[in-house]
């Protein structure tokens, strides 16, 4: 059989995970400090993982509706209202997902056509480019910078629309830069938008962990955004529940109603036992996402603290729990950094090309480790830095 010439071409195309291929390396070698995925080092808390385990015991494990069981949806509604302030129908507007990351991909699969355009605000993360190629769309970098504090700006967006714009990824806080989008960076992103037929994808999974005074902001929640908002978010980042599977999509009932489609002939629905713990989280987590987000705060502020005084430059990440420092004065590439660091010191970091092109020069460090694990690495990082001289 010629595998090959029988394959999607698109599929075969695309490049795998450059987030995966350093986590597999360190897996495979001892005494390594990996600060490479963004996963929490909680778990789950013990009262959501209880009605979980509560669920199973009372054999509660039948196919729930497509779109998620009604106490969820009611609980997202909820949720969702009293943190973002944005209202959503639980019976027409909210789908419960497996994982944000089918809702990212039911957004493009319903929207994007052969040719449409989707513009992606870089660096991010690694999944909205190929989703968007799978739906046979042209997926469109927008460079954010540095000295804009990694923000998408309105007059970047402006530049980047053409007659075949259909779509702009939203993906704040960031990953991976940790860049947030305040209320009068969304407005004016909104003045860009009005007038047009761009739907926007906005990716609001790390919307509880951004840190500072000022609260996050949705872009549906500001006026004229809601009706062409589609808000993805989930239960991995806030709530330590990775490995649960589970998220939501929320959008307006004519466009809810095509991708709950997609989900119902792909997937059916989400996993029972974890809705059953999602319930609880939505209900009664509040207290341990704060809990979470003050702990990842003081790690914050510890690792740009180390990095800076390496040298490292480090833009003061405002929201997630990753770091994306310059590594420009060691005249390595992002890659040959990281492959030298790993094999060397034994620590993990992912390089910044794994985000998009403009990430050369950066490298992605995750701080959702203990400051233990966190303290060590950093020590390692100095050593590799000493042992070529540049400290």
């Amino acid at each position: 059989m010629n595998y090959e010439k029988l394959m999607n071409p698109t599929i075969t195309g695309m490049k795998p995970s450059g987030i995966r291929r350093f986590f597999d390396i360190a897996n495979d070698m001892e005494d390594v400090i990996s600060l490479s995925i963004g996963e929490p080092d909680f778990s789950t808390p013990f009262h959501i993982r209880d009605k979980g385990v509560e669920s199973l015991e009372k054999g509660k494990t039948w196919y729930t509706s497509n779109a998620g069981m009604p106490r969820l949806r009611e609980a997202i509604s909820g949720y969702i209202k009293r943190h973002v302030g944005i209202t959503y129908a639980p019976d027409t507007e909210i789908l419960v997902t497996v994982g944000g990351s089918e809702g990212i991909d039911l957004c493009m699969r319903t929207l994007v056509t052969a040719g449409d355009e989707v513009l992606i605000p870089q660096p991010s993360f690694v999944c909205y480019e190929p989703l968007a190629q799978m739906a046979g769309g042209v997926a469109v970098p927008i460079v954010t910078r540095a000295e804009d504090g990694f923000r998408l700006t309105a007059q970047a967006l402006k530049a980047a629309i053409t007659p075949k714009t259909k779509l702009l990824v939203l993906p704040f806080p960031s990953n991976p830069t940790g860049a947030v989008m305040r209320r009068e960076h969304l407005e004016a992103i909104a003045e860009v938008l009005r007038g047009t037929d761009i739907f926007v994808l906005s990716d609001e999974i790390y919307a509880d962990l951004t840190y500072g005074e000022a609260s996050h902001v949705s872009l549906a929640s500001l006026d004229g955004m809601w009706e062409r908002t589609v808000y993805v978010s989930g239960f991995s980042k806030s709530f330590a529940m990775t490995g649960w599977r589970l998220g939501y999509v929320c959008a307006p009932a004519p466009l809810m109603k095509q991708m709950t489609k997609v989900h119902q002939y792909a997937l059916m629905c989400a996993p029972t036992v974890s809705q059953y713990a999602a319930i609880e989280a939505m209900e009664n987590g509040d207290d341990d996402v704060k809990e979470m987000r003050e702990d990842y705060d003081s790690r914050r502020r510890f690792i740009v603290g180390e990095l800076n005084k390496m040298g490292l430059r480090c833009f003061d990440p405002e929201g997630a729990f990753y770091v994306f420092p310059s590594i420009e004065k060691t005249g390595f590439t992002a890659e040959d950094f990281c492959t030298q660091l790993l094999m060397e010191q034994h620590v993990a970091v992912v390089p910044g090309t794994a985000f998009g092109e403009c990430g050369e020069g950066f490298v992605r460090i995750s701080y959702c480790y203990s400051i233990a694990h966190i303290t060590e690495a950093m020590k390692r990082i100095r050593a590799f830095l000493e042992s070529r001289g540049l400290l």
